[in-house]
């Protein structure tokens, strides 16, 4: 079902600052700015071995993020994501335990491939993502 952490997404005000920011204090290098015209966000991935940081800023086109960002004016934790090798299957055996709260999986990552997302409600509080990274990118 879950074959890895994927990353941890922090939402930015300003995704330059954070960038410079995560260099200053740890030295690492952050990868390049990408936009994600779907989810409204302007990203970027700071590799960590097994994992990774993903820092996003939202765009006027995103406004579930805009708000998260007016209720937490620093940015912030916004969600924690699994790879999984297909995240319609995962989606349907979910729902088959009775969660609800599933994004449809139709939704794509900056990289063309399929993901969906958990509400808090069902995953202990936190905003889930699943993601199928081994998916040919679709576009």
């Amino acid at each position: 079902m879950v074959n890895a952490l994927s990353h941890v997404s922090l939402v930015v005000p300003n995704l330059e600052s954070a960038s410079e920011r995560v260099r200053q204090l740890f030295g690492l290098s952050v990868g390049p700015v990408m936009v994600n015209a779907q989810q409204g966000v302007r990203m970027v991935y700071i590799e960590l071995g097994n994992a990774r940081l993903e820092l996003m800023e939202p765009q006027p086109s995103n406004p579930a993020l805009m708000r998260f960002l007016e209720k937490h004016p620093q940015g912030g934790l916004h969600h924690v994501s699994f790879e999984v090798d297909s995240v319609a299957q995962v989606c349907a055996d979910l729902q088959a335990q009775g969660v609800s709260s599933i994004s449809a999986p139709q939704a794509l990552n900056v990289h063309g491939q399929p993901i969906a997302f958990i509400h808090p409600r069902d995953f202990l509080g936190a905003l889930l993502e699943l993601e199928e990274p081994h998916a040919k990118p679709v576009g």
